[in-house]
């Protein structure tokens, strides 16, 4: 069998979309198309069912595929491991939220970017959610961290951490709410608090809102900026209310910064995941990261 057509056929068993597999090898849909069909007609099976949302594999697809998938990945690492003999050209891609990537994912990896003869060069990148598991999907980066689990078997990931979320403002709006107010009257004392957020959906708000409050906020964000660092400078400095995660707000709040309006007896959490192309942890560098990663995870719970 030609290795172009399996090597297209285990990236549309893992994608599960032609659509997908075509972006994942640079290539058209039709030919993809045609590689697949060229390839059952080798077999002399379907390989795939058409289905209205991608595809789903035969049994025989299924069989081919748990045969041919470990032989091509040993190939990539062959040829990975090839081109990073010297250890200087290895580079380490990781893909993350900007906030949490840039307070807890870096300061932990620059650990593993010395001269030890097991080093790495390390780049980053920033993105939402979908747009990191897109470029881990893609090949763009090794690593990305994610608040969303991928789906399909192109992507594997593992629960990193859980991130508290925490209703703050200001000291001079927390003594113009009252926390005792808040606990009495809900979430009504809130209405008239100027909101600072990371988009106009205000999603940090809503989400706290929703879980501890059951209801929507009804105030829209005075302060949008896209990233929550800038959220916690404009609460601090008295734009208004802001949810936030713990480990980025805690120093402001043991300074006095920021006081917590509100301690649910059951806090807002968002999981973090690590996720990595399938096949990809036998190459040591991205093995060494996700497993220092998995590490120091367990300290920021």
């Amino acid at each position: 069998m030609d290795l172009a057509l399996l090597r297209t056929f285990v990236t549309v068993h893992r994608a599960g979309s032609f659509t997908r597999a075509a972006a994942l090898l640079g290539l058209s849909q039709p030919a993809v198309t045609s590689q697949i069909r060229a390839l059952e007609r080798q077999v002399g099976r379907p390989l795939f069912l058409r289905q209205a949302r991608g595809v789903t594999p035969t049994t025989i697809g299924d069989e081919l595929a748990h045969k041919a998938a470990p032989h091509l990945d040993a190939l990539v690492k062959i040829a990975e491991s090839g081109l990073e003999e010297d250890s200087s050209l290895r580079t380490l891609h990781l893909a993350g939220p900007p906030e949490f990537t840039a307070e807890r994912a870096l300061p932990a990896l620059t650990e593993l970017t010395g001269e030890d003869g097991q080093g790495f060069a390390l780049r980053a990148s920033f993105g939402t959610a979908d747009e990191v598991l897109e470029g881990l999907a893609a090949g763009h980066h090794d690593l990305a961290i994610s608040t969303v689990r991928p789906r399909g078997a192109l992507l594997s990931a593992t629960a990193l951490c859980d991130e508290e979320h925490v209703l703050v403002a200001a000291p001079q709006w927390a003594g113009r709410i009252g926390t005792g107010t808040l606990r009495r009257s809900g979430p009504a004392v809130l209405e008239r608090v100027p909101v600072v957020e990371v988009h106009e959906s205000l999603p940090f708000v809503a989400r706290y809102w929703a879980s501890v409050f059951d209801s929507r906020p009804v105030c829209p964000g005075t302060v949008i900026v896209p990233d929550l660092r800038a959220v916690l400078a404009c609460a601090t400095a008295g734009a208004g209310l802001a949810v936030l995660p713990r480990y980025l707000c805690a120093g402001a709040l043991e300074r006095g910064e920021v006081v917590a309006l509100h301690e649910p007896a059951v806090p807002p959490l968002r999981t973090y995941f690590l996720a990595v192309r399938t096949g990809t942890l036998a190459m040591p560098h991205i093995a060494r990261a996700h497993g220092w990663l998995e590490r120091a995870a367990s300290d920021w719970c």
